[in-house]
């Protein structure tokens, strides 16, 4: 079975082509243009996705407009609001598409009820929660210790052509930086 999200499924969580089976009935696969939302910050869903292609982003717009980017999310990668989920309060984040995507969609209810009769799906969701508890600590660890142009850099090795993907002030925001700061930084790059 040559799938990259089977692969990657067995590889991190140790998911067996059953379980993948069970997994990939559950959901369904959709398209998302760049710009589309799966939800808006102050709603609700019950829905969680699986990035296969395209990038996406998570954001929080304060009330004065300025857009705060919590995550660039890239192939292969878990996207949606699980804490408004486990919740039940509305998403403080706005879920984007920030190019065309490929994505599968599951109603967390659907598989969480799995998770109380198939042993090996419990697993894999303690697996992915624990898993999404590492990227998270690992990336909060990188904004508090690293410099924009680090964090820029960071950046640019995990998706080397986001420059010509999305919107200079999309990256900055991320950065945590003006779009004039990102800007120089790129021009020392390359000067170096």
């Amino acid at each position: 079975m040559e799938n990259p999200s089977f692969d990657f499924l067995k590889s991190k969580f140790n998911v067996s082509k059953d379980t993948f089976l069970i997994l990939k009935n559950l959901s369904s696969r959709k398209t998302l243009k760049s710009g589309d939302t799966i939800i808006k910050q102050g709603g609700k869903s019950t829905k969680l996705y699986f990035l296969t292609s395209g990038l996406m982003r998570s954001v929080r717009v304060s009330e004065a407009g300025k857009e705060y980017t919590k995550n660039i999310y890239s192939p292969i990668s878990f996207v949606g609001p699980l804490s408004s989920i486990l919740t039940k309060k509305p998403s403080f984040l706005t879920y984007e598409a920030l190019t065309n995507c490929e994505v599968y969609e599951v109603d967390f209810n659907d598989f969480f009820s799995l998770t109380e009769t198939i042993i090996e799906i419990s697993n894999v969701y303690n697996r992915v929660l624990e898993y999404l508890f590492i990227v998270y600590e690992k990336k909060q660890f990188e904004t508090i210790s690293l410099n924009a142009t680090e964090r820029y850099q960071l950046l640019k090795s995990r998706i080397p052509d986001i420059d010509d993907l999305i919107a200079q002030y999309q990256i900055a925001s991320y950065l945590n930086i003006t779009a004039v700061q990102l800007s120089r930084i790129r021009k020392e790059m390359k000067g170096n």
